[in-house]
């Protein structure tokens, strides 16, 4: 049976939630296989899935019938969505690896690394100067570039830069002190 799509999305714009699960259940396993092709995650294309309906139950008229088929419009916006997941994922994982070795440099020892991986380290965190303490956590916890922190914060990349270098250098002398 073929499903009605302008149907299905003019009933999801009247709120129609019962039009959204039709449609789900026609198309999720095709969007979660695009999801799991992009990932190689299984909670992480669940995740992708779930957003990419989410988007077309924000905006079903964004799928401009003239341009092709229901289906490749959708299974593009899964992929773009897992896409950019991806890039998430990486730059933040890609961040914790580097505030990580900047921590754990010839400087430190194996205590000093325990201590980073554990709840401590926020608690060691609050003894920095604000400015240092915030661009440490928009870096590790929120994973932000440093052109991103600049320009986030509306500082020179210079500033941020050295407040980043700056508070990394009194959390090991912090982090050594506190076993």
């Amino acid at each position: 049976m073929m499903t009605d799509i302008p149907t299905l999305l003019q009933r999801m714009q009247d709120g129609d939630e019962a039009a959204l699960a039709v449609l789900f259940n026609e198309y999720s396993a095709k969007v979660y296989g695009m999801a799991y092709t992009v990932l190689k995650n299984t909670s992480l294309a669940q995740e992708v899935a779930q957003d990419t309906f989410v988007r077309v139950w924000k905006d079903p008229a964004a799928w401009d019938p003239s341009k092709g088929q229901f289906s490749s419009w959708l299974l593009t916006v899964a992929r773009y969505t897992a896409i950019d997941r991806l890039r998430h994922e990486l730059r933040r994982t890609h961040q914790n690896v580097e505030l990580h070795d900047e921590l754990t440099s010839d400087e430190t020892d194996d205590e000093t690394t325990l201590l980073f991986e554990t709840y401590q380290l926020k608690t060691v965190l609050h003894h920095l100067p604000d400015e240092q303490r915030h661009i440490i956590e928009l870096a590790y916890f929120h994973g932000l570039k440093h052109s991103e922190l600049a320009e986030s914060l509306q500082l020179p990349l210079g500033t941020v830069k050295t407040r980043l270098r700056l508070g990394l250098q009194k959390l090991r002398s912090l982090l050594h002190s506190n076993p």
